[in-house]
């Protein structure tokens, strides 16, 4: 116990100056979102591991909730450029990625790029797509680039997608097959906001016409934010650590409930946000907690079974993993 400890001290004071060198940064981020979404600390917590650990966010909620308020405001506070899909079955996989046409006086192709290029992504609805559409995402999630007619075109280091889809409406959707979720970080519910902040939030837009400002500096460039993210990449796990992780993905191939198990990419992106979660809470090594408090919307995403029964599933491996202890 006394090694552990002492290598974790090792760790803290070799990193320290890392970690507040980018303090500032996230400080700044958590601030510029919490004013988005008023009243949901916890949510904007998870939006901040999402982007930070470079993955997805897939928000299965109600319409009018502030999806597309947060997504304009991480797309503003990072400094980068917003796109917006709205899908439908009509939406075709070149309305996503772009295409290319030709040019009569050049007598060359030129590439007309999509909505995908861009640092912040909003697939409104992604379920109303056809499962062609959907799929041209597959690429942009997973390695950042497309491809089209054999060339190769790269996206922004810090593309992030938010997509939505509305749980209650099944007329006309397409769910998403187990591919194509696999690609996203974690599930989230914003829900309805207390008394409290909905009283806030009337008052914050008395004589407002657009809920996120247009004139609102950015708090974090873009360059700045790959360095942020490179640094939550090197955020320690202990031998311990990574044993518990383990043996919770493999715990979820083995439960009755579950048809289909977490996968080895599932597993590192679970190692993803428990690193950015512990960066968020001020340090540069993984706790069981962190692991714990991401676990839910990390595997509703990617276990198949019903999504009220989910969290009730977790909590049972949770309980039944031994936690190693320090």
């Amino acid at each position: 116990m006394k090694q552990v400890m002492d290598s974790i001290k090792d760790i803290v004071e070799t990193t320290s100056d890392n970690h507040c060198q980018h303090q500032a940064a996230i400080d700044g981020l958590r601030q510029s979102l919490q004013s988005a979404l008023i009243g949901k600390n916890d949510i904007v917590e998870m939006v901040l591991a999402c982007l930070l650990a470079r993955g997805h966010l897939l928000f299965d909620d109600l319409p009018g909730l502030g999806k597309t308020t947060l997504a304009k405001a991480v797309a503003q506070a990072v400094g980068g450029h917003f796109a917006r899909i709205q899908c439908t079955p009509d939406l075709l996989p070149t309305d996503i990625t772009g295409f290319n046409m030709f040019d009569q006086k050049t007598r060359e192709f030129e590439f007309r790029r999509g909505p995908v290029f861009s640092d912040v992504l909003l697939a409104d609805e992604i379920n109303r797509a056809t499962p062609r559409t959907q799929s041209a995402l597959f690429e942009a999630m997973a390695e950042r680039q497309v491809t089209l007619d054999g060339r190769t075109h790269p996206l922004s280091q810090t593309f992030f997608v938010i997509a939505t889809q509305n749980p209650v409406e099944s007329h006309g959707a397409y769910p998403l097959p187990e591919a194509q979720l696999d690609r996203f970080a974690m599930k989230l519910r914003i829900g309805y906001p207390d008394r409290r902040s909905e009283l806030e939030m009337l008052a914050a837009n008395i004589g407002v016409t657009d809920r996120v400002r247009h004139d609102a500096k950015p708090v974090i460039a873009p360059a700045e934010l790959c360095q942020l993210q490179e640094h939550v990449a090197k955020v320690v796990l202990t031998e311990k650590v990574l044993e518990y992780l383990v043996d919770l993905g493999r715990a979820t191939r083995e439960h009755k409930e579950i048809t289909l198990g977490l996968s080895p990419r599932g597993l590192i992106t679970w190692q993803r946000l428990a690193q950015a979660r512990a960066h968020l809470r001020g340090r540069d090594f993984v706790t069981p907690d962190d692991i714990q408090d991401v676990a839910i919307p990390v595997l509703e995403v990617r276990l198949s079974g019903d999504f009220e029964t989910t969290p009730r599933i977790v909590e049972e491996i949770l309980t039944a993993v031994p936690v190693p202890v320090f």
